[in-house]
């Protein structure tokens, strides 16, 4: 079986073939119809790796569209491959704290592709309007940002207007080593969250080598980020920059561990410029900092993965900002031992029922986790987490249950219970990583959750049906009840909505 490194996330097409191939060759694996079609369905949404015959369409659609079940559009040649898709994203819904209609309005269009199968493509473009969830929309008072999303205008009287661009070119160097430049998102993680670096922030510019050889998978990436959602007169937004590095190795068939280390600095930052040694993919960026008397915001953690026993796998992140043992010890509730903690576990097939998978997952933050001296150097971009959604300061226990009854139909219930602590009015208990750590509160006496408190209760109901390849219907009841002595953080929410979807994911606020 190939290696496979599931903390890295977007997993490439070739890998995902190598894989699924491999599972088919095994007994007692693909054993349901649903298997079978997701085995068929990944087979023919990557022909040009598989091969495979079954991503033909019997009938294209005015003979020369859709030939292949996956591509509106396709060259295909031994020296270039093109793909060509467009996207839709059509949704309506109720909201019951708002009176006018939720909507969703995406138009885009895919396009991907290969030089010699060793240069790859992919650029993506969309035009949207929407009138948000009444609990996103609260959010735009505080910081005018749109969860993922960059520059937004208004739209009408309540909506709002955002374009979405993201595109990446990578180069096989060789056999075991690929580098990409990009403008996108990542996620690093075996979890519904990352505690490491997740996708929730806009995408950014992006260069990335991957080394991938024996049980080892080395990544290293720099990313050009947004310290800010403003300009001074005709001045670009300023940026900032996240280096890391990402090691990864499979101990035998079952465990997986991890080791990464991540900085965060700015060129208008209080070190002065952009820091060259940052971009040596094998250097300790600790030692660095300390050694270049810098500020900048050093990182560390580490990631796990086992596959315990048949069907069940367990997972996690133990990730430090700052930290000293000592102060830990005296449980004093120092402000600077800053970490995180994410536990879980994932159960396939419960109890014997096909197609019924149970995830369950527990992330712990600590006040003041990710935040800085400035914005420059803080763990956010264009003011939103490059990690959890909530920031800091917060318990949450989440589940998932999956369950895919017959091929085509997918039902998902997810539910996240928080208890996070947010700031008063000119307070910081550490929640909001935006804010500088230098207007904390208190220096001793810190715990988790401390500040207003806010408990968050979400449960959301997802039936998705694929009615041809990669155009989806969507069913989605979600509740929401938020309860806080603040009035801002007080509030319940029920929203029923129905989209079409087609060669897109599913827009989540799951916050």
């Amino acid at each position: 079986m190939p290696e496979l490194f599931t903390s890295v996330k977007p997993y490439k097409r070739s890998a995902i073939i190598a894989y699924v191939d491999s599972l088919n060759k095994k007994d007692q694996v693909i054993t349901t119809r649903s298997d079978l079609f997701n085995y068929e369905y990944l087979r023919s949404d990557n022909w040009e790796w598989s091969r495979a015959e079954s991503s033909n369409s019997v009938k294209p659609f005015l003979k020369h569209l859709y030939k292949k079940k996956s591509d509106f559009l396709f060259l295909d040649k031994p020296e270039f491959d093109l793909h060509v898709n467009p996207v839709l994203y059509l949704g309506l819904g109720k909201d019951s704290r708002r009176d006018e209609m939720l909507f969703i309005n995406t138009r885009g269009l895919e396009i991907r592709g290969m030089v010699d199968r060793k240069v790859g493509f992919y650029t993506y473009i969309g035009e949207n309007q929407s009138i948000l969830p009444s609990y996103v929309q609260d959010g735009l008072s505080k910081y005018s940002v749109i969860p993922h999303e960059g520059f937004w205008k208004d739209f009408k009287e309540n909506g709002v207007d955002f374009f979405q661009a993201r595109a990446y070119i990578d180069f096989n160097i060789s056999k075991h080593i690929y580098m990409q430049f990009g403008h996108d998102r990542m996620f690093l993680g075996n979890g519904y969250r990352s505690l490491i670096f997740s996708d929730y922030s806009p995408p950014g510019e992006y260069l990335k080598a991957n080394v991938k050889v024996w049980k080892l998978n080395y990544m290293f990436q720099l990313n050009r980020m947004t310290a800010e959602n403003k300009s001074v007169g005709n001045n670009p937004y300023p940026t900032k920059y996240v280096a890391f590095h990402h090691l990864s190795l499979n101990v035998g068939r079952k465990l997986n561990i991890g080791m990464f280390e991540s900085v965060v600095f700015g060129g208008s930052s209080t070190n002065g410029g952009f820091e060259l040694n940052y971009l040596n993919p094998v250097i300790f960026y600790r030692a660095i900092e300390q050694q270049n008397g810098s500020s900048d915001n050093v990182i560390l953690g580490l990631d796990f993965k086992w596959n315990a026993i048949k069907y069940v796998s367990f997972y996690g992140q133990f990730v430090i900002d700052e930290f000293l043992l000592d102060n830990v010890k005296s449980g004093d509730g120092w402000w600077a031992n800053k970490f995180a903690v994410q536990a879980g576990v994932k159960y396939i097939d419960v109890a014997g029922l096909k197609n019924l998978d149970l995830q369950v997952e527990g992330n712990v933050v600590r006040p003041y986790m990710y935040s800085h001296d400035t914005k420059f150097t803080n763990y956010m971009n264009y003011l939103q987490p490059l990690a959890h959604p909530i920031g800091a300061n917060f318990y949450e226990v989440a589940t998932i249950v999956r369950y895919q009854p017959i091929p085509r139909l997918n039902i998902i219930v997810k539910s996240a219970f928080i208890n996070a602590g947010r700031d008063g009015t000119n307070e910081n208990w550490g929640g909001d990583i935006n804010k500088s750590y230098n207007t904390r509160q208190q220096d001793y006496g810190n715990t988790i959750a401390q500040g207003v408190e806010n408990k968050i209760i979400f449960v959301d109901l997802t039936t998705s049906y694929m009615v041809k390849h990669n155009f989806f219907i969507d069913l989605k009841q979600t509740f929401r009840r938020s309860e806080s002595s603040d009035p801002f953080y007080d509030n319940n929410t029920s929203i029923t909505s129905l989209a079409l979807r087609l060669n897109i994911a599913q827009r989540l606020y799951e916050f």
